[in-house]
């Protein structure tokens, strides 16, 4: 197995020479005062120092001693805690987070290269930060002054940690179900009582506090999802000077057994009247909670691209050293006893398919995070309204795309492998396992297609997907001059155009038909994400086409290649999916429960 190397190079080029983050963060005043490109780069030196030397070397032996639960105590896989303190020393933690309260305040596009390093060298250990994260974003935006003031300090610091507690045992999907309650005591504060179930890293040894936040029902709350309210619940007390009180009454009950990234501890949680405090607004828990989920949703996306990227790497280097048989067109080393694995036409296709998801996945992550930057940062209305409604748009897009082609590319890389591939020792097992959850948690992938299609589409009326729209448009008609880009923008937009007629198409079959939205939904993330990332690789083929002739270094050529590749071989599959689309639900729902 190749020992993970984080993808500088590449990420420099999506950051720079593709987006031009420069000057996107120069155009953002509380931006601009906390980065330049000078900080981003060592930010980005030092992070893949970090994430190639300590998180990575820790990843196999973290799945095979997992987290051991003893008596409510968890502890961690050996060296989990000191490579927690590396990260936390280094102000990892709080690389994003408010400068107000302790944070370095950098902009989501570089938080998300990082991102991306971290759980690609170690996804159960970067669930930790990446938890924390969220928790630090849904109470910096709802939380009183008084909590933030208390909490977010050292929750930037990693001293404390921060947990998520939403699913119950017979409420996942539906949170409107819940049983958690909250009682007021009277003093501001409410004891809070139930059990969650599903709770990434909600008690460990690395951090000396952990930090809830969790969803409940306060006594006379409505029914369903409005009748929900968000409560900051500490493992331990916190003093009015700081200090460490009394532990909570809330315990961990019993760690999942699971499937993967066992180095992480998936909790069951008990709250017995626990103490907490409400965060937000009486019954807007859910508004509270999802002011986080665009983040972690292309967080967990980004968990997908990181999973596949060192998949690929490794799978590239076994494809470059493993000897069996020979080329089709003839021997490429005649005196060895057999070619690379590398000649053969359908490895190339497996690495290419990898490397057309990773490199296009990378860039639409960092197109993705350029909107939450607006979103959060721009100081002008209008501007900042339209990046809302693409972040609302693409959202769903990035968590599931990105994620079911991170695992085909760990599952790819796995083949490549043949046998090796099924051998615990080499690590593509473990990605396949790893990797798999990231369909599954944050909203599942067919949640997001619902969202998808029926919220952000079919709820708007098309509305917000004509921003997507105008802005693939405007692209397309402003480099339809480019000779280097013209091979790439007709089938760019065949496919475009592919997708608007299928939109249009849902749209008016879900005034008639409640099962169209249902029926037509993950086809249609599937078509939106492989004509969204075709546009990716347009944007990246005009950055890279310049430089491409005379380039000694292979990785402009070599970006211009991949291309052609995805145009050739992957985005064709947008065809079969509108047809898929069009056809739509009456097959799908004609059989009777005893007919399955």
């Amino acid at each position: 197995m190749a020992d993970y190397q984080a993808p500088l190079r590449d990420m420099r080029f999506v950051l720079n020479e593709v987006f031009d983050a420069p000057t996107l963060w120069a155009s953002l005043p509380k931006v601009a005062e906390n980065v330049d490109p000078d900080t981003a780069d060592a930010i980005l030196e030092e992070a893949g120092k970090i994430t190639s030397g300590v998180l990575a070397p820790l990843n196999r032996e973290g799945d095979e001693q997992g987290c051991k639960w003893n008596d409510g105590e968890v502890s961690t896989p050996e060296g989990f805690r000191e490579a927690y303190q590396t990260i936390v020393e280094g102000g990892w933690n709080g690389l994003g987070g408010n400068p107000e309260f302790g944070g370095m305040g950098m902009p989501k596009t570089l938080v998300a290269q990082f991102e991306e390093m971290m759980q690609a060298a170690n996804m159960a250990f970067g669930l930790a930060p990446m938890l924390t994260a969220g928790a630090c974003l849904a109470l910096d935006a709802h939380g009183s002054q008084e909590l933030k003031e208390k909490y977010l300090p050292n929750m930037y610091s990693g001293v404390w940690s921060g947990a998520m507690d939403l699913t119950e045992p017979h409420a996942g999907t539906d949170l409107g179900i819940i049983r958690t309650k909250a009682e007021p005591n009277g003093d501001g504060s409410f004891s809070v009582t139930g059990t969650k179930i599903f709770i990434t890293w909600g008690e460990h040894d690395m951090a000396e506090n952990i930090v809830h936040l969790v969803l409940a029902k306060l006594p006379d709350a409505p029914k369903g999802p409005k009748g929900i309210s968000m409560f900051l619940v500490p493992k331990f007390s916190v003093n009015d000077d700081g200090s460490l009180g009394e532990r909570n009454s809330l315990s961990c009950g019993s760690l999942e057994k699971k499937m993967g990234i066992k180095g992480s501890a998936t909790c069951v949680m008990n709250f017995d009247g626990a103490k907490g405090w409400l965060v937000g607004e009486e019954n807007k828990g859910l508004a509270a909670m999802f002011t986080m989920m665009n983040y972690e949703r292309l967080g967990v996306g980004i968990q997908g691209i990181g999973a596949a990227e060192a998949s690929l790497q490794s799978a590239r280097e076994y494809a470059l050293e493993r000897i069996q048989s020979r080329a089709p067109s003839g021997a490429q080393q005649p005196e060895k006893a057999a070619d690379p694995i590398l000649v053969h036409p359908d490895v190339r296709r497996m690495l290419l398919t990898m490397k057309g998801y990773v490199e296009g996945g990378r860039a639409f992550s960092t197109y993705v995070a350029q909107w939450l930057d607006i979103s959060k940062y721009s100081d002008d209305d209008e501007r900042r309204k339209h990046a809302e409604g693409m972040v609302a748009l693409l959202t769903p897009v990035a968590k599931a795309f990105l994620t079911d082609r991170g695992l085909d590319a760990c599952i790819m890389g796995q083949q490549v492998f043949g046998g090796h591939g099924f051998i615990r020792e080499w690590g593509q097992e473990q990605l396949v396992r790893d990797c798999r959850i990231t369909q599954i948690y944050e909203g599942t992938n067919g949640i997001q297609a619902l969202d998808l299609m029926g919220r952000k589409v079919v709820g708007s009326q098309g509305k917000l997907y004509e921003l997507f729209a105008e802005d693939v448009a405007s692209f397309i008609e402003e480099n339809s001059g480019d000779d280097n880009l013209r091979p790439y923008l007709e089938p760019l937009a065949a496919a475009f155009e592919r997708l608007s007629d299928v939109t249009e198409h849902v749209i008016k079959q879900a005034g008639d038909n409640p099962d169209a939205v249902g029926a037509a939904s993950v086809d249609y993330l599937d078509l939106f994400g492989l004509t969204a990332l075709g546009y990716m690789w347009a944007k990246m083929v005009k950055a890279a086409a310049p430089k491409a002739e005379g380039d000694t270094s292979g990785f402009y050529s070599g970006k211009v290649k991949s291309a052609r590749f995805y145009f050739d071989r992957l985005l064709p599959k947008t065809v079969a999916l509108a047809e898929g689309i069009r056809s739509g639900s009456g097959s799908m729902m004609a059989l009777t429960a005893e007919e399955f």
